[in-house]
């Protein structure tokens, strides 16, 4: 709808939309010598930077009145060219001629002034709603390389990123999300790395989920993966700038949704998820064989406890005949049978887990601990649970620590009762059945055309071992795992 040429049908439709609105500021100023003509502002309260507006807008709005000489007096008719010639001083100043543009820019911070006589409408910039300073990431903590994580902001984020990417080729285009939200998305790339079919891709799935409302990046990553029914992340998200600016030199894009923490990788494969900062920032010689023990990890986050129950209870004779023994004399007291033992302590765990991340982080990490002895130790006493199983599970918990992704954590928990219920029909047939299932899947993913097995499924020595399992020294790798076809 275009703007009104009469500034009192403007001022009655902004009055009628923004009924019941308190913290919409609607101010209609007199101007000219005569106190004939006049204006309308209209900001929304603390989302604007009230200096830019009282300083740069107003008291300059007034001076310019005052010292206007009669024959140069403000009036309908040129109104809008004294003050956007002068009368206005600010950096970022563009005219508008659509109300529903003009509502817009107010609802994100900005300020609109309206005319009489006249269907345009200027647009200020004054943005300045309370946001979080940069802080240290919580979820992918270091101990060496930058402290610093992204925050709600979305320009905060592009800032955050183009310091650490210096150059002109480093594109950020602009798309909003929602019919509602209207939320700011940033699109991220670097010229000349990203193939243009994955930008050409990942744009296009955002453009078709134009319509839909955004609150959080985890509403994109959701939207836009190819494999909805999969356990598996095929997006991965990162609070670190640093870890996002090694993608865009990798050839992948950045999606950086406003309100949101953490940004959008893409396309995505599943050694990125074994992947941590970093591994970059220390020797490479130990970083290979922390990741040899996140793999090894990764692996029996989802299958110890389901290879416990399949050897326990259909293959005994695999087992140690002391070792059996200890075993058996353990499991004596316990009145329940060992699949639904193990499960019973494994639901417990996630309990466990939950709570300690709902409560306050001083008395979650305590909670988790503490909470975890007790339970675990009053249950062996009781003889309820037996002392092995105890053991099988809390090690599962471990190595589903040392990996450093909690969307492949949170797969594996899921995937880990998939495992179990196999292994306690089929025993290690199952188990073995289970296994290949799960790397089928894997195989048969994609992230926007690219394999997720990617380079594991490559013929080239170099390919599969450079960047996964182990790491070359940097000056040896020459290609990243997402510049290969």
């Amino acid at each position: 709808m275009e703007i009104f040429n009469n500034i009192n049908k403007n001022i009655e439709y902004l009055e009628n939309l923004f009924e019941d609105c308190g913290d919409v500021v609607k101010r209609k100023i007199p101007i000219g010598h005569n106190k004939e003509s006049s204006i309308y502002v209209i900001y929304i309260d603390d989302m604007v930077n009230r200096e830019t507006i009282e300083n740069t807008v107003l008291e300059n709005l007034m001076i310019n009145i005052r010292i206007a000489p009669p024959n140069r007096d403000i009036t309908n008719e040129n109104a809008m060219e004294i003050l956007t010639d002068g009368g206005i001083t600010t950096a970022d100043l563009k005219e508008c001629e659509n109300m529903e543009d003009a509502v817009d820019e107010v609802l994100v911070g900005n300020t609109a002034v309206f005319f009489d006589n006249s269907n345009k409408a200027i647009i200020i910039s004054s943005k300045g709603f309370p946001k979080r300073s940069v802080d240290k990431p919580d979820t992918e903590a270091v101990v060496q390389g930058p402290q610093e994580a992204f925050t709600e902001s979305v320009r905060t984020n592009t800032v955050l990123v183009r310091r650490r990417v210096k150059t002109p080729l480093l594109k950020c285009k602009s798309l909003k999300l929602g019919k509602k939200t209207k939320t700011d998305i940033a699109l991220m790339y670097i010229e000349g790395t990203v193939k243009n079919s994955i930008l050409n891709s990942i744009t296009k799935k955002l453009n078709k989920i134009k319509n839909l409302d955004v609150l959080d990046s985890g509403y994109v990553e959701q939207m836009i993966e190819e494999n909805k029914y999969s356990p598996f992340p095929q997006v991965q998200m990162t609070e670190r700038p640093d870890k996002t600016a090694s993608a865009l030199l990798e050839g992948r894009v950045a999606v950086i949704v406003d309100t949101s923490p953490f940004v959008l990788l893409l396309p995505t494969i599943l050694a990125s998820f074994y992947q941590s900062s970093e591994d970059y920032y220390e020797r490479w010689e130990i970083m290979s064989f922390i990741r040899i023990i996140r793999y090894i990890c990764g692996f029996f986050a989802f299958s110890l406890p389901a290879l416990y129950i399949a050897i326990t209870l259909f293959h005994p004779s695999m087992i140690p005949t002391d070792l059996a023994l200890k075993i058996s004399g353990s499991r004596a007291p316990v009145p329940i049978n060992t699949v639904f033992e193990v499960v019973l302590l494994e639901l417990i765990f996630e309990a466990l887990r939950e709570a300690g991340i709902r409560l306050p982080q001083a008395i979650g990490s305590t909670l988790g601990i503490v909470g975890g002895i007790i339970i675990g130790q009053a249950a062996v006493e009781a003889g309820l649970i037996s002392p092995m199983v105890v053991i099988i599970v809390s090690l599962t918990g471990i190595c589903s620590f040392a990996i450093p992704n909690i969307s492949l954590v949170s797969a594996f928990r899921l995937l880990k009762y998939f495992m179990i219920l196999l292994s306690s029909i089929f025993g290690m047939l199952g188990f073995a059945v289970g296994v290949f299932m799960v790397l089928t899947h894997l195989c048969s993913l994609k992230s926007f055309g690219k394999a997720y097995v990617s380079p594991f499924n490559s013929q080239s020595f170099k390919s599969v071992f450079q960047d996964t399992v182990f790491r070359f020294p940097l000056d040896k790798m020459k290609e990243s795992s997402y510049k290969e076809e």
